[in-house]
């Protein structure tokens, strides 16, 4: 069960989405910057009657950047483009899209730290000059034929922004990055989804789901759908905090989130390995994964959470992590004394 607290989204998750999905940056929940630095680049530019100045969103999965590049084509009034950063393998497939945009078009590109070198560097002097240079040919007869590309605004989105290039980066001219919602933020997200879905919730049910959502629309999303589908089916059809509860309990979805591998990943660090410090290897093994899962998909919230710490010497779980699991921590635990040292370098094995 643990794609239901995934913040990554399948391809069939889309078109559950897209029903929920803000249309416009006025139903737009949480990121209050965000939102309003956007308020002002849109309406200036299109006041000027001319394409924005190119923006980068970054921040964890499920967090609202491809709504965002949504909204920002819905209020510029202007064609959207959608791709990938790993759909782009060549050069060729980056000028192809770019010369068929029109005017004022909005290009969202997803990943964006995951394309292709030679396509990154065409796309420089289309962000800069609104030009492109196709190679014909190889070898010594091979020639650049320039092409023109109609102003646009390139939307880019990344998960990791660290992986960006300098050069890249510096090409946008906004750059913004998405923060984890508040619970109360996360219940505004619940009671609208709730409205536009027909499904009657509480609001102790909203509050209830939205503490079990990492901090995550995306996951709020998914877990209402969730406790729907139990509410329909064992109760009432009314979502309420005991109704909800009970569906999330059914799901392996405990009262801060956590879900049976991030669990798994914490009782191994407790009981197997008297709390830590462990490898990632280690771990990833103990409890059956791969270093990959573990790392990506329930550290970022395991350590925001304050129930593990990454240290030079590996996994740390806090004190928070051991009363999680109902054991007393023991005296100089991470959290209860003098911490290890943190991990800022990525040092651990």
């Amino acid at each position: 069960m643990s794609e239901v607290v995934s913040a990554l989204a399948d391809p069939e998750e889309r078109d559950a989405e897209a029903s929920v999905r803000p249309k416009r940056l006025g139903e737009f929940i949480g990121q209050h910057r965000v939102r309003e630095q956007l308020d002002l680049l849109l309406r200036s530019a299109v006041r000027r009657g001319s394409a924005p100045d190119h923006i980068l969103l970054s921040g964890s999965p499920g967090l609202g950047k491809t709504t965002l590049a949504m909204i920002v084509a819905a209020e510029l009034g202007s064609g959207l483009r959608i791709t990938s950063g790993p759909a782009i393998e060549r050069s060729g497939d980056l000028a192809a899209v770019l010369t068929s945009l029109a005017e004022g078009d909005v290009l969202f590109i997803d990943e964006i730290h995951r394309i292709a070198k030679p396509a990154e560097e065409l796309l420089y002097s289309a962000m800069e000059d609104f030009r492109v240079d196709v190679v014909v040919g190889k070898g010594p007869g091979a020639t650049a034929i320039p092409l023109d590309v109609e102003p646009f605004t390139l939307v880019g989105a990344t998960t990791r922004a660290g992986l960006l290039t300098g050069p890249m980066r510096d090409r946008f001219g906004f750059v913004a990055h998405l923060d984890f919602y508040e619970p109360d933020e996360l219940e505004q997200v619940v009671t609208r989804s709730s409205r536009i879905l027909g499904v009657p919730v509480a609001e102790d049910g909203a509050v209830e789901i939205a503490g079990r959502s990492r901090g995550t629309p995306r996951i709020a999303n998914r877990l209402l759908r969730r406790v729907r589908d139990y509410a329909e089916v064992r109760a009432d059809g009314i979502v309420t905090r005991e109704v909800a509860r009970a569906a999330l309990r059914v799901y392996d979805v405990d009262e801060l989130g956590l879900d049976r591998l991030d669990r798994a990943v914490l009782t191994a660090l407790v009981s197997s390995f008297g709390g830590g410090p462990v490898g990632l290897s280690t771990l990833a093994v103990a409890v059956g994964e791969q270093p990959d899962t573990v790392e990506e998909v329930c550290e970022p919230f395991l350590v925001r959470a304050g129930l593990l710490a990454r240290t030079p010497r590996g996994r740390v779980a806090t004190a928070s992590g051991w009363r999680h699991l109902g054991k007393t921590p023991p005296n100089g635990i991470f959290g209860s004394g003098a911490p290890p040292a943190p991990d800022l370098f990525g040092l651990e094995s």
